[in-house]
């Protein structure tokens, strides 16, 4: 049993779409960061640096705190999602770390001056929708020729996704993407994707775009 702190941001459903994807079995735990549950001593213990997600496998007593160590982790757990050795293990990670170094902070700042913060900073506002622009037409051009990113569905889709999913938030019309729409929709379908989108709690469904 793996117990899953968690919230309904990005971050937090790629772990839980994973645990769904893995068939793994698992009960979540709210961390309402909106009422600072982050920062309670007994979080604290299992994640040092107050984000959500964290996780603990009863099986070992191991704990872990970070989205993208926690999916290598129980990819490797399972012997799923992603290859075990050779160049497409590397291939799998290397687009998880772009995920982790690109729409993850970048996509997070749109939406803080966007979304909350509108009319604020027309600087950053500027900034940051130009680099949103810059990642889609990255991962566009990714998946031009492919139906996943790393080729075979893995842990670097289920990273990236969540943040595709708040196009919305980041003023981006996925019909600019064509690619991203087709493997966004698809990804979308997949039942393991649809519940853990809804962990830990149902805030409606995921969005589609027309």
């Amino acid at each position: 049993m793996i117990d899953l702190y968690t919230w309904t941001t990005p971050n937090g459903r790629k772990v839980s779409i994973a645990l769904e994807e893995l068939g793994l079995p698992y009960t979540a735990h709210p961390v309402d960061i909106g009422k600072g549950d982050q920062f309670k001593p007994e979080f604290l213990n299992i994640a040092p640096n107050n984000r959500i997600p964290a996780i603990i496998d009863r099986d070992n007593n191991m704990s872990l705190m970070e989205s993208g160590a926690i999916l290598i982790y129980l990819a490797d757990k399972t012997g799923r999602l992603l290859p075990k050795t050779g160049a497409a293990r590397y291939r799998a990670l290397e687009w998880l770390m772009w995920q982790m170094g690109g729409p993850g902070p970048m996509f997070g700042q749109l939406h803080h001056f966007v979304k909350y913060n509108k009319g604020k900073s027309a600087y950053a506002e500027e900034r940051y929708l130009k680099e949103a622009h810059r990642l889609y037409g990255v991962l566009d051009k990714r998946l031009a020729d492919r139906q996943y990113v790393a080729d075979d569905y893995s842990i670097a889709d289920i990273a990236i996704w969540p943040w595709v999913a708040q196009y919305e938030w980041q003023t981006i019309d996925l019909n600019r993407y064509p690619n991203v729409k087709r493997w966004y929709l698809a990804m979308a379908r997949r039942p393991a994707v649809q519940k853990g989108y809804r962990v830990p709690k149902d805030i409606g469904d995921i969005p589609l775009p027309a």
